[in-house]
Formats: C-alpha cells, structure tokens, sequence
C-alpha cells in the first residue's frame, strides 16, 4: 500500500487516542479497523477526496435517518469548541458517549484536528472516569447523575442528549466543574449553542439561557420556532420545531417541541412546560402526549414507565386542588397510561411517537 500524506487539518500531529499517536493516516485507519470496527467507515470517509461523511440521527424526534455532512464543517464545527472553551493542544479529553452518532463522534473529530490527547471508555451509564484530570469531556443526563462524585476530574462538561431535571441541576450546582447544556442537532454538527448548568460554568439565577457559538445567529418563523443561521457548519438555514423565546441574535430560551403541541378543544397545551411541573410528583420516567377524542379533538394523557399501577390520576387532581395556580386545570391529564418500558434511543432520549404508537392501538 502506497504511503498516505498526512493531511494536517484532518489529523493533527499531537493527536494521541489513549496514548497511542500516529505518524500518518495509515497507522490509524489500521488502529480503528483493528479496536473499533464500527468506526471503520467513517474514518475512510474522514479521508476521503470527497470530503462526505454519512450520519445517522438519533431518532429522538422522529424516525431515525441518514444524513451527509460535509467534513469542512465539521472541522469548523471543532475549531469554535476549542476556541469557546480556549482549550488548545494537548488538552486531555475523555470520550464516553456512543460511537454510532454525531456527538460521539464529533468528540473524536475535536481531538483529530485540535491535537488533543483523547481517552475513549466504554459508552456506559455509569462511565469509567478513573483517577485522571480531564479538560473537557460530553455526557447525557444519566451518565451525569451517575458520576457526581468524580466530576471534580473534569474541567469543562458540556450535556446533552435530554432534559437536565432540576434536581440534577441541585446536585452540580456548587461543583467547581464548568458544566453547560447544549442545544444542536445532527443536522448542526451537534451543539450551535451552549447554556451554563451551574455557577462555576456562570449560571446565574435559574434560566436556562443558550448562547450562541461565535459567528451563529439566530431568528424566529411565524410559528415562534427556532431558525439557525450557522454558515460555516450549515450549508442552509435550519428550520427547527423547537418553540423560544429570542432575546437577542445570539441567544434564546427553549421553550417547547412544536411538534409535540396539543389542541385539546381549541387550547394549545405545551407537555414540556406542563411535565416541569409534574416531576415533583412522578419521580420514574414519563411523558405527556395525545390521544384522539371526539369531543376535543385531541385529550392530553400521561404515559408512565411502570411495572405497577396506581391511583396516579388522583394524586394530580390533589395537588391541583392545594396549587390551583401552580397546575392549571386544563394541565391536568385525562388518562394515566402505566408502560412496563418505553422505547428509547440509543443515546438515552425517550421516543415518544414510538412508545405511543405501541400503547394507543
């Protein structure tokens, strides 16, 4: 096989993947085909002339499919990562989050071409941090709540892949790691925006406040959802179904899933805003949806993962009755369905249609 020549904005000469660096592209196709053949692919195409990567979405929001991003942009989507966060070469990362989707990825793509030091564990949900510091590391929500202790080993922490509950946000409130929210998609080359969790990340009263990457803006449709203007990792404007409230360009608070709307007899019903408000109550994973009603069109029910069936119904009705300006009336579910186990994603995201589906024959 013919020498490759190294191509410096693909892979850094400091790269190292737990401790192993590569003199050329070669050496490190030939270390993924051998320790992770799942990437195989996407390395090949990382080097291609071409310059296409193949992605899949998470299907968090709908079926899961295939997407083409360009390489240059993820390059350009790495180099604002590293410049919002001043981390230069030889930072120390760790990898944790599953290989098959574009956040797991872009987290080997950042090592690649900024010359980071990357430490890959097992995408469990309870990773194995070890005794190392790290400068920058991802994590989903559960992989979060399940390594509180040994956060203080990571620097910077960014989250995503879920709603961070307000009682994880409790448990890192004080802790001196930089943790922030982000807010992207696939489509985006993951994060365009990023929200602090915590006080050392900045966080100050308790909005959850996305703030743009540098030279992303943003503007709303007519349906008050969210559109991203991101050139230089988007060939197109995206067009997103998450209802915000815009408070400048370059910043924004999310609000609800457009898609997820309920018209229940001429009242528009927002499950995200209404699920804040049950999480006091209802402490095992559950989701608000709708159901076909002759009367009002669509009825909002509430879908619970549960071996066992309660009373749940009435509890809600109670608390609406002692906080009637807390849960409004028409907050209140009609229907409990108790689900032994609701479908999720491979990242951890419930997926609501699907579980839906399987439970409203």
């Amino acid at each position: 096989m013919p020498p490759y020549k190294m191509k410096t904005s693909l892979l850094h000469p400091d790269f190292q993947w737990n401790g192993m660096s590569f003199s050329h592209q070669v050496d490190l196709i030939d270390f993924v085909h051998e320790n992770y053949p799942e990437l195989s692919e996407f390395m090949a195409e990382w080097f291609s002339e071409s310059g296409e990567i193949h992605m899949k979405t998470s299907g968090s929001t709908g079926l899961p499919k295939e997407i083409i991003l360009k390489r240059e942009h993820m390059i350009n989507s790495a180099q604002s990562t590293a410049s919002f966060f001043n981390l230069k070469v030889g930072a120390k990362i760790l990898q944790c989050l599953p290989l098959g989707y574009v956040a797991g990825r872009m987290m080997l793509v950042r090592a690649m071409v900024m010359g980071w030091e990357l430490d890959m564990v097992e995408a469990s949900g309870t990773p194995e941090i070890g005794d190392k510091t790290y400068d920058f590391s991802a994590m989903v929500p559960l992989q979060v709540q399940n390594s509180i202790e040994k956060l203080g080993s990571i620097r910077t922490l960014i989250v995503g892949g879920g709603v961070v509950s307000d009682e994880l946000k409790e448990k890192i409130a004080d802790l001196n790691t930089k943790i922030y929210a982000t807010y992207g998609m696939t489509e985006t080359v993951t994060h365009v925006a990023l929200a602090p969790l915590n006080k050392a990340a900045g966080l100050e009263g308790d909005r959850t406040i996305f703030k743009a990457l540098p030279e992303i803006n943003f503007s709303r449709d007519s349906r008050s959802c969210l559109i991203i203007n991101a050139p230089k990792i988007c060939s197109v404007e995206v067009v997103t179904n998450d209802i915000v409230k815009l408070i400048s360009p370059t910043s924004f608070q999310w609000i609800a899933r457009h898609d997820h709307v309920i018209n229940s007899g001429g009242i528009k019903l927002m499950p995200e805003l209404i699920e804040k408000k049950l999480r006091k109550l209802i402490q095992v994973p559950f989701f608000l949806g709708p159901e076909k009603d002759e009367r009002l069109g669509e009825q909002m029910v509430l879908f619970v993962e549960s071996d066992e069936e309660y009373d749940l119904l009435s509890l809600l009705k109670s608390y609406h009755f002692e906080n009637p300006r807390t849960l409004l009336k028409f907050e209140l579910p009609r229907k409990v369905y108790f689900v032994n186990s609701f479908d999720y994603t491979e990242t951890g995201k419930i997926q609501r249609a699907q579980t839906m589906k399987k439970v409203l024959k």
